[in-house]
């Protein structure tokens, strides 16, 4: 055998490490796809032979403090394509389309695109799904879906919020608690092949979706029912521009009903509630709707400031007291006006008869612009600057909603004039939110102690496990407990003898506090604007509730705070405490006063004739909302309810069954002309056979028989013409 030569084993040695070299460079390469790509790659191929259908979670209920809900998810189901799977995709689409009542072109271009999947319609009906199924249509899938659904409709709407229609949350609660509602979705994972057809083998895999928490609310549906009918009378009545109504639990800070007036239907959140403003809606751009969208959803309690007026003097008084400048019997004196201030004359509201003497409660009573004044002067701008921020102004409250405004005070008091000062101690030059002001005053009433709104108690599981508590927070202490009492007993005071008696309510002692401020427009006073408000305690011996109601720009003539805003306040109040079973304790004037109480009876399925008599011989008076009545009418329900004890002399509302109310009493046609015949029956819907002329002389049915609307009657005429 010939040894190699030199060349031959130089040629060798260079393949061999041309071979190894290869061999090493693709062992790195496999290396590098297996160890360091291998996720990657494996999830892209898993992308490229499977195809997955969300499947969205159930959102979780929002309830009131009680357990009722006010938001909920309700059955629906969406229809989802498969392209490639699709046989006949012409035949499909009118399938299809004849079912769920859509264009047939609009299907077809859907079902025709290269996509893995394609939504074709989200929340179908029942019964549609049903027909779609039994087609058995190839490449078509119903899909379980949920969809929001608000039972109550506009109620507490500003609070609630809403969703899209991806059941994300875009307002108030649905916003800020959707990471704890939505809960996480499923999967519906399918395998295909390079087509984007389902392959036979290996099955298909369905990841469960899982749903949201729920949602408890410190709401409570019946309070809020009491704030927002309250509300909705006040805004016709005073024909305004906005009413609000806030009520809290001031030892908790709990908002036991917050409404804004007008608002919106929540299942339509894109629609006014009523039909004048749908039609002047119709014809606007886009842009010009979007502006009125959000100009509904905005909720005043939060996302507006607004000068306070005279309920602010609430936070000078409590600042002096605290500061031991004065006391409820310190002396001043009210000329109408306060003309040493650098910079302007001021004057109090009754400038044209000035109050003269009077103590610091008389004061408050009368609302006297020249005693607080005086008061902020002794306090001084430092101080009274430490309460106003000690109160939470200038800031958020930080309640469990989007949006609001932290008000507007001086950033510091280097800018504070003497003419600042006086004004602002009265409740002009700050400007404030109603959330902020309502949070102040459950503070003077719970102690002395600044909370945090508390709007959400728990987040709680399908089972009624408590997830997650909120607990009350205590953000700061900011005045004593004596100065708490002081307050209290001057703000009783005040309903019980100054300004805000049209809030007194015999039995339970409120306290309370009127403002009347004009509003500012462009950074100026606008003449003739006004906001009217009112907030008050009760009762002041134990506090219950904290309630502020502000009405804004009232036009129907009256605009003071304690002719408006007081009795809507009034009577939130009073059904409040009377639904929280608080016991009235009447003094012995007030007992002497009140007249003497009686059983509400049943009167429900008695005719209107005797359940009038019963009424009326038991001392009562009563209404319907009737217009039709005949003796037939019968009563089909009552408020008060049977049983209840109420004062002599009080109204019953009887509801009737309106097919009874459509009943009408035959009149009395006799010597009437063929002219007021026709004019007779027109008016009474009725129709009608008439025979001659002349005057009546026989008619069918008979004068005083009971018939239905719209019943033919027969006339007969005589030729005498008188």
């Amino acid at each position: 055998m010939a040894t190699p030569s030199n060349s031959s084993k130089k040629r060798l040695i260079f393949v061999f490490f041309v071979v190894s070299l290869v061999v090493l460079l693709l062992v790195g390469r496999l290396g590098y796809l297996q160890i360091v790509k291998g996720e990657e790659l494996k999830k892209g191929a898993l992308e490229q032979w499977t195809k997955g259908i969300d499947i969205k979670s159930k959102r979780g209920v929002i309830y009131d403090r009680n357990g009722k809900k006010l938001a909920v998810s309700v059955s629906a189901y969406t229809v989802w394509a498969s392209p490639a799977d699709i046989k006949d995709s012409h035949e499909t689409a009118k399938a299809v389309a004849k079912v769920l009542s859509m264009d047939e072109e609009l299907i077809y271009e859907k079902i025709t695109k290269k996509q893995r999947v394609e939504k074709i319609k989200q929340w179908i009906t029942k019964e549609e799904a049903a027909e779609l199924r039994k087609l058995k249509l190839s490449g078509i899938e119903i899909i379980d879906d949920n969809k929001r659904f608000y039972p109550y409709g506009n109620f507490a709407s500003h609070i609630i919020g809403f969703t899209d229609i991806d059941n994300n949350g875009l307002y108030g609660v649905e916003k800020t608690f959707d990471k704890y509602l939505s809960g996480t979705p499923g999967k519906w994972i399918k395998t295909t092949d390079a087509g984007g057809r389902q392959l036979p083998y290996d099955g298909e895999k369905i990841y469960e979706a899982s749903d949201g928490l729920n949602v408890v609310l410190t709401i409570d549906e019946t309070i809020q029912h009491f704030a927002e009918k309250a509300a909705h009378e006040a805004l016709i009545t005073n024909k305004a521009k906005n009413v609000a109504i806030i009520v809290m639990e001031p030892k908790t800070g709990d908002i036991l009903a917050m409404t804004t007036k007008p608002d919106y239907d929540p299942n339509t959140p894109r629609e006014p509630l009523d039909e004048e403003t749908k039609k002047e809606w119709e014809n606007l751009p886009n842009e010009e709707l979007e502006k009125r969208w959000y100009d509904m959803w905005r909720n005043f309690v939060i996302n507006d400031a607004y000068e306070p007026g005279s309920t602010f003097k609430i936070i000078t008084a409590a600042a002096a007291i605290e500061e031991n400048i004065v006391n409820p019997n310190t002396q001043f004196y009210c000329n109408g006006f306060v003309r040493d201030i650098p910079g302007g004359i001021l004057k109090c509201s009754r400038w044209y008869n000035p109050h003269g003497p009077q103590t610091f409660t008389e004061g408050m009573n009368n609302s006297c612009n020249v005693v607080f004044v005086d008061v902020g002067r002794k306090l001084g701008k430092e101080n009274l600057y430490k309460y106003i921020k000690g109160f939470g102004f200038g800031e958020n409250t930080d309640i469990d909603l989007t949006g609001e405004q932290g008000g507007i005070i001086p950033y510091n008091t280097d800018i504070i004039k003497e003419i600042n000062l006086a004004t602002m101690s009265y409740g002009h030059g700050v400007a404030v939110t109603p959330i902020q002001l309502i949070n102040a005053v459950s503070a003077l009433a719970n102690g002395g102690n600044l909370m945090k709104p508390r709007l959400v108690k728990e987040l709680i599981d399908d089972e009624g496990n408590v997830v997650f508590n909120f607990e009350p927070e205590v953000r700061k202490k900011v005045i004593s407990e004596s100065t708490s009492k002081t307050m209290l007993k001057m703000l009783e005071s005040v309903v019980s003898e100054g300004s805000g008696t049209k809030s007194y309510i015999p039995g339970f002692r409120v306290g309370g506090k009127t403002g009347t401020a004009q509003k500012i427009i462009d950074g100026k006073y606008a003449p003739g604007k006004y906001i009217a408000s009112f907030t008050a305690v009760a009762p002041v011996d134990d506090p219950q509730i904290a309630i502020l109601v502000i009405v804004d720009e009232p036009s129907a003539g009256q605009y003071y705070g304690g002719v408006i805003a007081a009795p809507a306040a009034k009577g939130v109040i009073e059904e409040t405490l009377n639904y929280l079973e608080v016991t009235p304790q009447f003094t012995e004037k007030e007992k002497s006063m009140i007249e003497e109480t009686v059983v509400v009876p049943d009167i429900v399925n008695k005719k209107i004739g005797e359940a009038g008599k019963i009424l009326t011989d038991l001392g009562f008076k009563y209404t319907t909302e009737y217009f039709d009545l005949t003796s037939e009418s019968t009563i089909i329900d009552q408020f008060p309810l049977p049983g209840t004890k109420v004062q002599k002399g009080s109204i019953v509302d009887l509801y009737l069954n309106e097919e009874q109310s459509n009943k009408i009493t035959m009149p009395d046609l006799t010597g009437n002309t063929k002219e007021e015949v026709i004019k007779k029956l027109d008016k009474l819907n009725l129709k009608y056979d008439l025979k001659g002329n002349g005057i009546v002389k026989k008619q069918n049915p008979a004068p005083g028989e009971i018939i239905d609307e719209g019943r033919n009657v027969e006339v007969e005429f005589s030729d005498v013409k008188e």
